[in-house]
């Protein structure tokens, strides 16, 4: 996130040790397994420290900083987000403006994709085409996959996050426009545009087809946050739920496997099922004394993970939990861990 830095310019380091909580899980040599857990751990903004991590939930252990283990190199600056398609990983990097391209297996490096000014998110829409949506350029990239090259640009202005492809429509949400842009991935231009509430930056597709778009709103102007759900045959809202208090900042939306359960944090880790008509108001695990940053669901058990940055310089404690809210290990990561990835 870019809001956090200035809070940091008010910490010191020695303020790290204020935590309390004890990790429980066993550091060891990576061992990969078709049911591992990537996080993709942001760093502290120019300070080149992004790493990712990769946690075996079979025995327990932690590799800690795979790329730079693997590629004596360091990963760079904010780790933003990780796609796997087929045999490959592509690791954003956002403030270094590049995504690293690595073997999915080994973390191996198999390239650079260079040339991009603050990548976010990437999304393969054909075998050898992928988008990249980008916070300071006013354009999504179009990235060649077989050669790691740029081959083009699509003009969306402001602040444009997470994508979805549904029905062979791209859509794309922006933070700072009231519109999920629709893409048309042959002609790669915006063909459609859907009216949303403010501050549009997560996107989800349910086991109906339908899409979940998370609205922050905007605090600064008392507009709450919302989530909006939209049928894609017809590019229209069906269905709005409003958060009720202004002090709400929903985020990092997420769906189980099964694609008829969403997550996403509010403070806490809150639950709802595609086929609820009101929002939860009972987080299904809180946070505490914890600043929670991070959330995944795995795909297959629907155990739930969860990391506390702590003061975004030291590294990040990540909670697993059962997919009833039963608590089961935690373990540290790297720091500011944002993101989790399961690759089956």
């Amino acid at each position: 996130m870019i809001n956090k830095w200035v809070y940091l310019l008010l910490l010191s380091v020695g303020f790290a040790a204020c935590k309390k909580d004890h990790p429980t899980a066993k550091s060891s040599t990576v061992n990969i397994t078709t049911n591992g857990v990537y996080i993709s751990n942001e760093g502290t903004f120019q300070f080149g420290n992004a790493s990712v991590s990769y946690y075996n939930p079979n025995d327990n252990s932690i590799g800690e900083d795979i790329f730079k283990t693997v590629n004596n190199r360091p990963l760079g600056d904010i780790c933003q987000s990780i796609y796997f398609i087929q045999n490959k990983a592509y690791v954003v990097v956002n403030n270094s403006n590049k995504i690293e391209v690595v073997n999915a297996q080994t973390f191996a490096s198999e390239g650079t994709i260079n040339g991009l000014v603050s990548p976010r998110y990437f999304l393969p829409v054909s075998n050898n085409k992928a988008y990249v949506t980008d916070y300071n350029a006013n354009t999504i990239a179009i990235i060649n996959l077989a050669n790691n090259i740029i081959t083009g640009q699509i003009q969306c202005p402001g602040w444009t996050e997470e994508l979805c492809m549904s029905l062979g429509k791209v859509y794309v949400t922006n933070k700072k426009r009231k519109y999920l842009y629709i893409i048309n991935p042959v002609s790669n231009k915006i063909q459609d545009s859907i009216f949303l509430n403010d501050g549009a930056s997560c996107i989800k597709e349910d086991k109906n087809g339908k899409l979940w778009v998370l609205c922050g709103g905007d605090p600064s102007n008392n507009i709450k946050a919302s989530l909006q759900v939209i049928n894609p045959s017809t590019d229209l809202i069906e269905t709005t739920y409003t958060f009720p208090n202004k002090a709400d900042s929903p985020w990092r939306l997420k769906m189980n496997g099964n694609n008829d359960t969403l997550y996403f944090l509010n403070k806490g880790v809150f639950r709802m099922s595609i086929n609820n008509n009101v929002l939860p108001t009972i987080a299904f695990i809180e946070e505490g004394l914890r600043n929670y940053y991070g959330l995944g669901v795995h795909p297959s058990n629907g155990d739930v993970y969860a990391s506390d940055a702590l003061d975004y310089v030291q590294k990040g404690i990540v909670y697993r939990y059962r997919s009833d809210g039963n608590f089961v290990t935690s373990f540290k990561g790297g720091i500011s861990p944002g993101d989790f990835y399961f690759k089956n």
